[in-house]
């Protein structure tokens, strides 16, 4: 993506996110890789509902700081999860974290490896695995790289994933653009939601055929 275009989509999408509840006070962020090497992300401590274009921290190839206010403390974690997701998915261009309340909910008790089962075909088609990463201090190295495991393991074994879950913090999810981006996290919190409302049923997931059919049929990433 083009820097000027970034910069407004990136404001466009915090807003959109924001008014609607997926994001709150000054949690969460986004980030671009740029078409000319380099990356936008958005400052530490801002709330994405108000982002000023023209403030948005740049940052070049190595993750170096060039302008604007200071990057958010999770370019380390965006950066890893650029590089491991472009060898699936070389189109991979854009992150969104956020402290979304079902998603964040479902860790609080013991999640396991795995925050959702296969409930519903738009989560197999659309979002797919969802591995947990075990909670670290926002910004910790540590957690960054278990990201990086996670995705490499899952895409090479013939599952690439668009979503991690940091326990106790929140869903980070990539995509080639910011729509495709916000669009798997809108799947992912509405499905962690119906996971919460049908807890006490303990809904059954749908079974291997059932996902077979997806797969073959639209391609789903489960």
């Amino acid at each position: 993506m083009k820097e000027p275009e970034a910069r407004e989509e990136i404001c466009r999408v915090g807003r959109s996110l924001f008014e609607r509840g997926y994001v709150h006070a000054t949690a969460g962020n986004i980030s671009v890789r740029l078409d000319d090497d380099g990356f936008l992300i958005t400052p530490t401590d801002a709330c994405l509902g108000f982002l000023d274009p023209a403030r948005l921290a740049r940052l070049d190839a190595n993750g170096q700081q060039t302008s604007g206010d200071r990057a958010s403390k999770t370019i380390a974690l965006h950066t890893r999860i650029y590089a491991a997701a472009r060898k699936f998915d070389a189109k991979t261009a854009c992150v969104i974290h956020t402290h979304s309340t079902h998603c964040v909910a479902l860790t609080l008790n013991n999640p396991g490896d795995e925050l959702l089962p296969a409930l519903t075909p738009y989560f197999v088609m659309k979002v797919g695995h969802v591995p947990v990463i075990p909670y670290h201090r926002p910004g910790a190295p540590e957690a960054a790289e278990q990201v990086a495991q996670a995705i490499e393991r899952l895409g090479a074994a013939g599952t690439p994933i668009r979503a991690v879950m940091l326990t106790r913090l929140g869903p980070n999810v990539w995509h080639d653009t910011l729509a495709a981006a916000m669009a798997v996290l809108e799947e992912l919190e509405e499905t962690a939601r119906l996971q919460m409302l049908a807890s006490a049923a303990r809904p059954a997931p749908l079974n291997a055929e059932q996902i077979d059919e997806l797969r073959r049929t639209f391609g789903a990433r489960w």
